[in-house]
């Protein structure tokens, strides 16, 4: 059967699931009224009825909603049976993220409600599920507009400081950059020159103006029950976990159960390092490990095992660094002297740092994680050879531009790996399975989006008053909370507290207890919070995490607060 044909098979079944609902009698009753306006001519009927209909009360929001809980419960058979095999797709019960939309079906009218019906073929019995979403199309429209943002950044910068995006280094450079390369955290000035004009191409908080304007177009908030869920800045139609949800997804950090960070005795078994069972290294993880053996569980669980063809590799990026010179490696070197640099912890690293974010800013296979991703990578053209399509290179070759606390990825991990390549390896691993999605719009629940939502929303729930308090005097408490999860909290908490942090990142493959842990920082310091009247005291109050426990934090969030 062709693809013609399917679809009028799905949308023959729709429309029988319309008939018979009271919004197929509106719909009906409003096109009879509508033949008695004047407007209506007989040699246009049909348009000037589907005009009507698309501008009265019922049409643009209901029938969309409508739709969508029709595809919607349709969804969970195909989503069981689902190939391994097929194009990567990511559920909610509220919302579907598919593989790139065609470019043809992007520009069509918001108005007309058939206007974004992706055909899926499921490959569970070769049916055809039609799905609806337009809050998948807002966000890859969000993602693109801001990533035209970034690029026209990052090209003002270049014409502006007179800079090519790349150029081949001259001999004489690319030899005193291979006598200096593990000492450039000293030699810096030497090889960069004048960093003071460069700026970072954005900071979180210019990411979070842009989540907090994303609206889905088909989503009417005023449905919502309760006050309490117009008081947050992320108005997005997401489901996230509450509390006794988040309880049951996290049950290994129950009060009852030894965890690494409290108890001392708590311990992981070293067998499980010599039978390289990632799957069990995995599930140790979840409550903790050990500081001798973190670093072969973490290698582990990411399939990370440094192999003669991993060093080679990290070699040959070594040496696409020592022959290109490409602007973004000013914005790393600002970023690491911005951030990492002034860090009591992390000073001592900066030479790693260099050679780690140098090398992964050449690395290709990073753009594997575009596959599953929302964001696309960005593209220059060839000098010389016209701005066609064939003349198109990604920029930088991993399509990742750094922005402001970017290094703060990478810093963490210097504590477990003295080894270049080794340390080079791991992060990669980190980037593309959870760290990209901290800067990038999707309706992963890894997602930053997703992850503000339920920061909002467990505030929200369990403590109204002070969500409400922070409110009413301009202190909303994602402007100060989102810093800390657009870096899974590197660079706030002490170095032993993070890593606790991402055992559990990596236990749980998710990075849900960033926000879990924000939102129990808020707990732990609300009567403080509650006496402040400003943004700027609220701000102090918050400013200094570095003796905060993690576990402790999230375990009484999660297990001993009142439902």
């Amino acid at each position: 059967m062709d693809e013609g044909s399917e679809l009028s098979l799905s949308v023959a079944h729709i429309v029988r699931r319309l008939k018979g609902t009271h919004l197929h009698s509106q719909i009906e009753r409003r096109a009879k009224e509508c033949l008695h306006q004047p407007e209506i001519r007989l040699d246009s009927l049909r348009e000037d009825v589907r005009r009507f209909l698309r501008t009265s009360a019922c049409g643009p929001r209901a029938i969309p909603r409508l739709l969508w809980s029709i595809s919607k419960s349709r969804w969970p058979t195909c989503a069981r049976h689902r190939s391994v095999s097929s194009p990567p797709i990511s559920v909610t019960s509220s919302l579907l993220i598919l593989p790139p939309m065609p470019p043809h079906l992007l520009p069509l009218s918001t108005e007309a409600f058939f206007s974004f019906f992706v055909l899926f073929k499921d490959t569970c019995g070769g049916g055809v599920r039609l799905f609806f979403s337009f809050l998948y199309v807002t966000c890859c429209l969000t993602q693109a507009c801001w990533e035209k943002r970034v690029l026209k950044s990052l090209n003002s910068m270049s014409s502006e400081l007179g800079v090519p995006l790349a150029r081949m280094r001259p001999a004489a450079e690319q030899k005193e950059l291979t006598s200096k390369w593990n000492e450039m955290g000293a030699d810096e000035p030497g090889l960069r020159g004048d960093l003071t004009s460069f700026r970072p191409v954005y900071a979180p908080k210019d990411f979070l103006e842009v989540l907090i304007s994303l609206r889905n177009p088909n989503y009417d908030s005023s449905e919502d029950v309760g006050v309490r869920s117009h008081w947050g800045l992320v108005q997005v139609p997401l489901d996230v976990r509450d509390i006794p949800q988040l309880r049951r997804a996290y049950a290994e950090l129950n009060l009852t159960s030894g965890q690494l960070g409290i108890d001392d005795h708590a311990h992981i078994d070293p067998v499980v390092v010599v039978e390289q069972d990632s799957a069990a290294a995995q599930q140790y993880s979840r409550r903790g490990c050990s500081t001798g053996l973190r670093a072969d569980l973490w290698a582990l669980i990411l399939n990370s095992n440094n192999q003669p063809q991993d060093a080679m590799r990290y070699e040959q990026l070594t040496a696409g660094v020592v022959q290109h010179d490409l602007l973004v490696d000013s914005l790393i070197y600002k970023d690491v002297k911005l951030t990492a640099s002034n860090d009591d912890y992390y000073f001592v690293f900066e030479d790693f740092l260099y050679q780690v974010l140098l090398c992964f800013s050449r690395d290709t296979a990073v753009l594997e994680h575009f596959k599953y991703n929302s964001a696309t990578p960005p593209r220059s053209f060839v000098q010389g050879k016209g701005e066609e399509e064939e003349g198109a290179v990604v920029y930088p070759p991993n399509g990742v531009i750094p922005f402001h606390g970017f290094s703060m990825y990478v810093a963490p991990l210097c504590f477990l790996y003295n080894e270049p390549s080794k340390l080079y390896s791991v992060f990669r691993e980190m980037y593309i399975r959870y760290f990209f999605r901290l800067h990038s719009i999707s309706s992963s629940s890894s997602g930053v989006v997703s992850l503000c939502l339920q920061f909002e929303r467990l505030l929200q729930t369990h403590l109204p008053q002070l969500f409400y308090h922070l409110r009413q005097i301009g202190a909303q408490p994602l402007r100060i909370a989102f810093k800390w999860m657009v870096r899974a909290f590197s660079g706030y908490l002490s170095t032993d507290q993070l890593l606790l942090l991402w055992d559990r990142i990596l236990g749980y493959d998710s990075l849900e207890i960033v926000a879990v842990l924000a939102a129990a920082v808020f707990a732990f310091r609300a009567e403080n919070l509650m006496e402040v009247t400003s943004l700027g005291s609220a701000e102090a109050v918050l400013a200094d995490l570095s003796t905060l426990k993690v576990m402790p934090l999230i375990q009484i969030f999660l297990f001993a607060t009142a439902i």
